[in-house]
């Protein structure tokens, strides 16, 4: 498991967006998220932390110096991706931040897309709704279309949390919103978990039809667990149910 030690990091090759270069708006000695995924690259969610929550400023400040290194040497990110220690619409000053990056953008590296990876569990919220909208990818996680998988893979800190609330949460984006699913099997606590059955992919695709994407991101383990029983899902398998998606009408993407 690793943490990102910096506000500012990358940066790195993304498989899913290219030369990314990443926004942490959480402490960088701990993780600190709404769900508590058993498969994060970052490991559980911690207790403990020393070092602060970046202010706005801070934010503005180490994302522009970075940016004007990156043009100086010629090296022009393809996106600036919101990720690192857990949800980053956690942080009290999202909107303002998006609107500080998207002018940052602007002036150093306007064919830059801006781009958030979100675990939905904040998209109710009017202004983390109205920051969502603004970015060029709003790429929010819907991991399963049935409750028990959903929170076995998930953990979701909040209890008003369910799948009928995710889709309904998510339909308001009226498909200006891109759906990322991680596909894995293995066992929790002794109880079997695999999201590429029939029955999960008829629910999964089913809820698709309803939220209505303009893309959807597919992929597998890529990084080391939290949890030590999980198993990568291979792209051939993904591909197989990539395919009764692009049936569907959708666009659709597969990382291995």
């Amino acid at each position: 498991m690793f943490l990102f030690h910096e506000i500012i990091f990358g940066p790195i090759h993304s498989r899913r967006l290219g030369l990314s270069l990443g926004v942490n708006l959480l402490p960088v000695d701990a993780k600190i998220c709404s769900f508590n995924c058993i498969y994060c690259e970052c490991g559980f969610n911690t207790t403990m932390q020393e070092s602060p929550i970046p202010t706005r400023e801070q934010v503005r400040e180490t994302l522009e110096a970075k940016l004007q290194q990156m043009v100086a040497e010629g090296q022009i990110p393809d996106v600036i991706t919101f990720a690192g220690n857990g949800e980053p619409t956690l942080h009290a000053k999202f909107e303002e931040i998006i609107d500080d990056t998207i002018a940052l953008r602007n002036t150093y590296c306007p064919t830059a897309k801006v781009s958030v990876l979100s675990n939905s569990t904040r998209v109710h919220k009017p202004h983390i709704f109205r920051a969502l909208n603004k970015v060029d990818n709003n790429i929010l996680k819907f991991d399963s279309a049935i409750d028990r998988t959903m929170k076995l893979m998930d953990q979701p800190v909040g209890k008003h949390i369910n799948v009928a609330w995710f889709i309904e949460q998510l339909k308001k984006f009226d498909g200006q919103l891109i759906i990322q699913t991680m596909f894995l099997r293995g066992k929790v606590n002794d109880e079997k978990l695999d999201n590429t059955t029939d029955e999960e992919v008829e629910a999964w695709i089913s809820a698709l039809e309803q939220i209505r994407p303009k893309q959807v991101m597919m992929y597998s383990l890529d990084r080391e667990a939290p949890t030590q029983t999980l198993q990568k899902i291979s792209v051939e398998e993904l591909n197989v149910i990539a395919e009764k998606v692009w049936a569907k009408g959708f666009d659709v993407s597969v990382a291995g």
